[in-house]
């Protein structure tokens, strides 16, 4: 089981490496990024206080986090749009947040009972900000079509 999961979290990484495909939908932009500065405040704030320790203070992750470490979990990965976080929706990015990794086999401790809705939206916020236009355009339309399947 254990090998599974490593197969199965080694696929999912070796994609991460890749730059955001081009527009799937070129006649759909994303909309502008209109972030609060007190949105963005708190979420940096929250980064700091809680992410940064491991994601790092620009959220540049760990510089082998695509690298199983000797008890084949992986370190944290970049936040600032180098890394896979912008190939999962925000309900993914969400629940990533709320639930942590460990029951997964990852290192990152769940965050629910630290963190309110609130402040996990600005801290989504704070990252994504950091993010090339063209990226967020990715993860935009990923995005959508995540809703869409929902509905």
């Amino acid at each position: 089981m254990r090998a599974l999961l490593f197969v199965a979290v080694a696929t999912l990484l070796a994609g991460c490496n890749n730059p955001p495909p081009p527009s799937i939908n070129n006649a759909v932009a994303a909309p502008a990024r209109q972030y609060e500065a007190a949105q963005l405040g708190r979420g940096k704030a929250l980064f700091q206080a809680n992410c940064a320790v491991c994601h790092g203070a620009g959220a540049q992750g760990a510089f082998t986090w695509r690298v199983a470490g000797p008890d084949g979990k992986y370190l944290p990965p970049p936040l600032n749009g180098t890394g896979h976080a912008w190939h999962h929706p925000k309900a993914a990015l969400k629940q990533t947040i709320r639930q942590g990794t460990l029951a997964l086999g990852g290192n990152m401790p769940p965050w629910q009972d630290k963190l309110s809705e609130q402040d996990i939206e600005d801290l989504i916020a704070w990252f994504q900000s950091l993010w090339p236009d063209e990226v967020y355009q990715a993860w935009w339309e990923i995005d959508q079509r995540a809703l869409q399947a929902r509905r």
